[in-house]
């Protein structure tokens, strides 16, 4: 049961299954559907990864084959459907996930802002005004992938919630880096003698 928990949250798997639950794929279409909606930046998509993704997902029967088909002279493709224990498993880890911050997450980024003092002031704020420059590339980059998946497509903005999140997410982060860079110029932010 273990397995299956790990496997619901394994972050591709829970992606190819809400590939899935839209429609029945074959894994070069769901990679190209990922890689459209800039969502392959959120974990490691390389077509070993994603084969051994949909191969745990058979064995746990939350998917299962649903076609096998060929069109003209290109190698035979197998089109994969989410099963109805894929269902579950699916919505079930994604309540969860949703639901719940997890405890266990530790981004790089909180490491090293724990030791920002270690920079002294001037580095500090560089580099804070620096990341700011940034997340606000990352950000219109990512509104730029949002206009192009839905522009002029029948794909439902939820299907892309994702990336508008990501995109506040970003923002946040900016607004809050520029702001510490403004305290540490100001000197608002109060910096001890020993760590200049």
């Amino acid at each position: 049961m273990a397995a299956r928990r790990r496997a619901a949250g394994n972050p591709l798997a829970l992606a190819v299954m809400g590939l899935l639950l839209e429609k029945p794929m074959h894994p070069y279409e769901m990679r190209a559907t990922l890689r459209d909606r800039g969502l392959d930046t959120a974990f490691k998509l390389g077509t070993g990864t994603l084969y051994d993704t949909v191969r745990a997902l058979l064995e746990r029967e939350w998917i299962r084959e649903e076609d096998t088909g060929s069109d003209g002279d290109r190698p035979r493709r197998t089109v994969y459907a989410l099963t109805d224990a894929g269902r579950t498993a699916f919505s079930e880890r994604l309540d969860a996930l949703v639901r719940t911050p997890a405890d266990d997450e530790y981004p790089v980024f909180l490491s090293a802002v724990a030791y920002l003092g270690a920079l002294g002031p001037d580095r500090a704020r560089d580099a804070l005004t620096e990341r700011a420059g940034r997340l606000a590339e990352r950000a219109e980059r990512l509104k730029a992938d949002l206009h192009r998946a839905l522009d002029g497509s029948a794909l439902p903005r939820l299907f892309m919630i994702e990336v508008e999140y990501a995109v506040h997410m970003a923002e946040a982060e900016r607004s809050w880096a520029l702001a510490t860079a403004e305290e540490i110029r100001t000197g608002s932010l109060p910096w001890p003698a020993d760590a200049r």
